[in-house]
């Protein structure tokens, strides 16, 4: 509880104050970028989003109100408005390349090349398996896994019950494992 005092505090601060804003930002930042990053595929447009997140942030601060959320979840609903603005725009979905998959999230050390290139084939199969799950699917895949948020934060996010998010939960592994399943067994 501890740790919700500080932030309203630091949140209340930053209405008053760019430097207590600043230290939402540094508290905050990587998991926004992330978050955008898995959802557009490019490094660019997950800075410039990121970017217009906290700036959209910065502006509407004083009208923030606590509610009982945490404050990450009115940064990832910020996110989801302009993510989902971003792909209306662009009415495409752009592929991530493995090459530019930063090395922290697909760890590869002490791997010999023959285990890289199948861990790699692995990864490149999941990653389009994902890809061809419904927004909100990827999105809660992108929160549970990428962002490891607790059921309840990222109902608060998604603005679902925790149980919901449980049955999403489950319901998106389920597809996941049959996708997964039908293209081994169409790969060979």
């Amino acid at each position: 509880m501890n740790e919700k005092k500080d932030e309203i505090a630091l949140i209340d601060a930053a209405k008053k104050d760019q430097t207590a804003f600043g230290e939402l930002y540094k508290r905050y930042v990587e998991r926004i970028y992330n978050y955008i990053y898995y959802r557009t595929g490019s490094e660019k447009d997950a800075e410039d989003l990121t970017g217009k997140v906290f700036f959209k942030a910065m502006s509407h601060i004083k009208g923030y109100k606590h509610m009982g959320l945490p404050f990450s979840a009115w940064l990832y609903r910020i996110a989801h408005n302009l993510v989902a603005n971003y792909h209306r725009d662009h009415s495409r979905k752009q592929e991530i390349s493995l090459d530019n998959v930063p090395g922290q999230v697909l760890p590869q050390y002490g791997l010999e090349p023959e285990s890289r290139v199948m861990r790699d084939q692995e990864v490149d199969q999941l990653l389009t398996t994902i890809r061809e799950l419904a927004p909100n699917r990827q999105e809660l895949i992108i929160l549970k896994f990428i962002d490891q948020l607790s059921n309840a934060e990222i109902g608060q996010i998604m603005r679902k019950s925790e149980g919901a998010i449980k049955s999403l939960y489950h319901r998106t592994l389920l597809e996941l494992r049959e996708k997964m399943n039908s293209d081994n067994i169409k790969g060979g």
